[in-house]
């Protein structure tokens, strides 16, 4: 039975809906009539059903694929503008009970290198992302109740939040651990905590069981109903996703959207992020074993259409990806990367030694950050390290009205304007800077509102004379 309301997983995504789906799509993938209202639909910026969605995607048509790029190339622009949010991970330990067979850190992996940060190297590694210039990271940590209770996330965030070095701060914890209980969901938030992250790896039942054939992420049920736990804990933002490549992408693709459509009908909020990483190669782990693997095309197409079919919600791409591929999926609908990754425990301050390997994966875009907001001022981006949202109560439902009002970006762009002035102060080259700042002249005028114009005019002076963390 589907039931989007329903609280129990088989019902909310249900394989019955999904085949269904997809067969409903299959026998219309070349029907232009429907294709072309689906489009018009989703013009109003009001988004798709997870069915529509399905018939984009399996359109072959070259000019009908042309038009959901360039629709969602609107779409991208009228909600998020060029501004693209920059964030970095941060790995506490790799040590995991689970069995999951696409992950490294899989408990029987005997050769990895096993790794838990103290507090003293947390602070280091924290350090040294403050002095590249990051404000936004996402803790991420394998799953084991002995190595990686609670308590070690909780007193790592306090932690996190508490350095302050030279003039650097993480201002937003994003958590990317373990589904777990309403109670634990309940002091993350506590702790302060901006989004809680977890993937599904595959809503399919059958395959998600056998990926995860030991250890608690085994129960499809109990991993698949945390993002209600953690809502019911008061997390106000959470991030979904599915590792593609897994499984047949068409299948999954429908039940990420399904999960989205669900948390809306059950909880009044969709997720706030989506993310889409591909497998990569890793310790252990051969890639070419998972014969599921998309194309770039497909790719492009599934970025383009979950930014039409879930317009307000923030779409991430991973150093897991090319410099080559980011730069097209940026103009489709993604609004938010990360930038000079390390995946290893404790990367970041010290470099690891080929064998000490502790990575969860190889990362595909080993550029600085520098390097990286410099390619996106090129390109006309404006890089954000903006973190006012969590700050100001503007999460969940609150910010997800403003965006759906058309109102966020009266916050969002003066926002990115000066954070992105504190980092060309702070960490730019001379390049970076350079740029940096004519793209700030350039989008000052595009400021709709004179009295905003006219403080943030104000605030970059102020953040020249050496004044910091303006916002609106």
């Amino acid at each position: 039975m589907y039931n989007v309301k329903s609280n129990v997983a088989t019902e909310f995504i249900s394989d019955e809906e999904i085949l269904s789906t997809l067969e409903f799509a299959q026998k219309n993938k070349n029907n232009k009539k429907l294709i072309n209202e689906i489009l018009e639909k989703a013009k109003d910026c009001k988004g798709l059903s997870h069915k529509e969605a399905a018939v984009l995607l399996e359109c072959d048509l070259e000019d009908e694929t042309q038009k959901m790029y360039k629709l969602a190339k609107e779409i991208k622009q009228r909600f998020y503008g060029n501004r693209i949010v920059m964030f970095a991970p941060l790995y506490l330990s790799n040590y995991c009970v689970n069995g999951c067979t696409y992950c490294p850190y899989h408990h029987k992996n005997k050769h990895i290198r096993r790794k838990k940060l103290t507090q003293e190297e947390i602070k280091n590694e924290v350090i040294a992302l403050q002095d590249l210039g990051h404000k936004r990271l996402a803790l991420e940590t394998g799953e084991d109740p002995v190595n990686n209770p609670i308590e070690y996330v909780l007193e790592s965030i306090k932690t996190i939040y508490s350095i302050k070095h030279k003039n650097g701060a993480i201002r937003r914890v994003n958590v990317n651990i373990a589904a777990t209980t309403v109670e634990n969901y309940a002091k993350l938030k506590e702790a302060g905590i901006g989004t809680y992250i977890l993937f599904q790896e595959t809503y399919n039942k059958k395959a998600y069981e056998e990926l995860h054939p030991t250890g608690p992420k085994h129960d499809y049920a109990y991993h698949t109903e945390a993002m209600d736990r953690a809502m019911d804990g008061g997390i106000d933002d959470v991030g979904m996703g599915v590792l593609f490549g897994l499984n047949l992408y068409k299948y999954d693709f429908v039940g990420l959207l399904m999960h989205a459509e669900h948390l809306e009908a059950a909880k009044g909020v969709g997720p706030h992020t989506i993310s889409v990483p591909r497998i990569r190669p890793a310790d252990d782990i051969n890639p070419d074993e998972f014969t599921n693997a998309i194309s770039d095309e497909i790719f492009q197409k599934i970025v383009a259409i979950l930014r039409i079919t879930v317009p307000y919600t923030g779409l991430i791409i991973s150093t897991r990806e090319s410099q080559k591929t980011r730069e097209k999926v940026l103009e489709l609908g993604v609004s938010q990367i990360s930038g000079a990754s390390c995946t290893s425990v404790g990367g970041y301050s010290e470099k690891e030694k080929e064998e000490d390997n502790s990575a969860q994966f190889d990362v595909n875009d080993d550029r600085t950050l520098d390097e990286i907001v410099n390619w996106l001022l090129e390109m006309g981006h404006i890089p954000s390290f903006c973190t006012a949202c969590y700050r100001e109560g503007r999460t969940g439902d609150r910010f997800m009205t403003l965006v759906k009002a058309g109102q966020i970006a009266n916050c969002c762009q003066p926002n990115a304007l000066m954070t992105l002035k504190e980092y060309l102060e702070d960490y730019a080259s001379e390049d970076t800077k350079k740029k940096g700042e004519e793209v700030i002249r350039n989008e000052i005028p595009n400021i709709p509102n004179e009295k905003v114009r006219k403080v943030v005019l104000e605030h970059l002076e102020d953040l020249n004379e050496g004044k910091r963390d303006f916002r609106f």
